[in-house]
């Protein structure tokens, strides 16, 4: 297929994900990163599809972002939120423009020319997740022309195939938290591959190990307020990921239920009222979970005057969607039965898979505290 136009993008990622769909097994069988899913994801222009076209992207807004990762993810969830890392990473970054013209346009042209992978690494087994906080140990210390880089990153996803990465480091040792490019290629780079979850196998989270790398001094992309950071529209991905998981669940079940008819059924299965209660469940909960992600994809687009607002909707369809994901697999689970523990049904890795979107930052316990300070904040104002 040819590079694709944005009028047809989701044509082609519903046929990617028919082709993704074919592998998923063995890829998560094996535990190994979808090189395949990558290739075809390259050849048809996906990894530039929210870089401005001013850059030689495609423009995708936040919207239409999120209708790629829940399509992708229905065919393999791993290479729909690797490639999510990706793809939000360089909407944020058109969004805000955080970092010069000149850096934004020479990433976009890695992306574009050589169609690098490119990853933002953040979380430390010091630190953990940044959504809690605290400067990077990772530190970026001057060396002449360069940056000296020493430090670690773990879930690193994507960490095996990786071209880039942009990494959090303290800069120069002065709690200043700066984001800086990394070519995997420069002497004292490496992965340690510590990724044995049983659950998004095929992302490679491994660690990315830094010792010594000299860099640029122009790779240090931009140095970050912390009393003044934007919220993260992009990290709308990771409910939209594993929607399409839930989704995907939901159909198998719901061919397994049109088809199985048991000896003691003059019907399929699908016509017995509690598996009926079970579907109608499960409509429900997918409903509720797309008008709310798209709801506030939509707002995001259409008021950007507002962003600086919505943090709390955001985590709230974080939460939301990963928890009614998690219950829709269940359910699925239960139309299809014993079944669905078997090694050779899909259910089981979707069962797995779904499980992380609960750990992904940030997490539920976060979102609550979160949701309910922002609660008070405006109690108080309004009184």
């Amino acid at each position: 297929m040819s590079i694709i136009q944005q009028t047809n993008y989701l044509n082609v990622a519903k046929e990617l994900a028919k082709t993704f769909a074919l592998r998923a097994d063995q890829i998560d069988a094996e535990g190994h990163f979808p090189y395949e899913n990558f290739e075809d994801l390259k050849e048809n222009g996906f990894l530039s599809l929210t870089i401005p076209k001013e850059f030689g992207g495609q423009g995708l807004n936040l919207y239409q972002f999120l209708q790629i990762q829940e399509v992708l993810a229905k065919g393999d969830a791993p290479t729909a939120l690797s490639l999510g890392w990706q793809l939000g990473l360089l909407l944020e970054q058109a969004e805000n423009q955080t970092w010069s013209k000149e850096s934004f346009k020479r990433v976009s042209e890695l992306v574009i020319k050589d169609k690098a992978l490119i990853n933002l690494l953040q979380t430390e087994r010091a630190t953990g997740s940044p959504s809690r906080g605290g400067i990077p140990t990772t530190l970026a210390v001057e060396a002449e022309d360069n940056w000296r880089i020493n430090g670690s990153k773990s879930f690193a996803s994507m960490a095996v195939a990786l071209d880039y990465s942009i990494v959090t480091v303290d800069v120069n040792r002065a709690g200043r938290k700066g984001y800086i490019l990394i070519d995997h290629r420069l002497p004292g780079v490496r992965i340690e591959q510590t990724w044995d979850s049983v659950s998004m196998k095929a992302t490679r989270s491994d660690d990315l190990i830094l010792d010594n790398v000299l860099v640029p001094k122009n790779d240090l992309l931009f140095v970050e307020d912390t009393n003044n950071t934007l919220p993260k529209g992009w990290y709308l991905q990771i409910p939209a990921v594993y929607l399409g998981i839930a989704t995907a669940a939901r159909d198998y079940a719901m061919e397994f239920a049109a088809n199985f008819q048991p000896i003691t059924l003059s019907t399929p299965i699908i016509e017995v009222p509690e598996v009926q209660r079970k579907i109608g469940e499960m409509e429900l909960e997918l409903f509720k979970c797309r008008e709310i992600l798209y709801s506030i994809a939509r707002k995001w687009v259409a008021e950007p005057e507002n962003r600086g607002d919505m943090n709390a909707s955001l985590q709230s369809v974080k939460h939301i969607v990963t928890n009614s994901a998690n219950t829709v697999v269940d359910l699925a689970m239960r139309i299809v039965g014993a079944r669905s523990l078997s090694a050779s049904c899909p259910l089981q890795r979707h069962f797995r898979d779904v499980r992380a979107g609960l750990h992904n930052p940030p997490t539920d316990d976060a979102i609550v505290y979160n949701v309910a300070k922002n609660a008070i904040k405006q109690m108080s104002i309004l009184n």
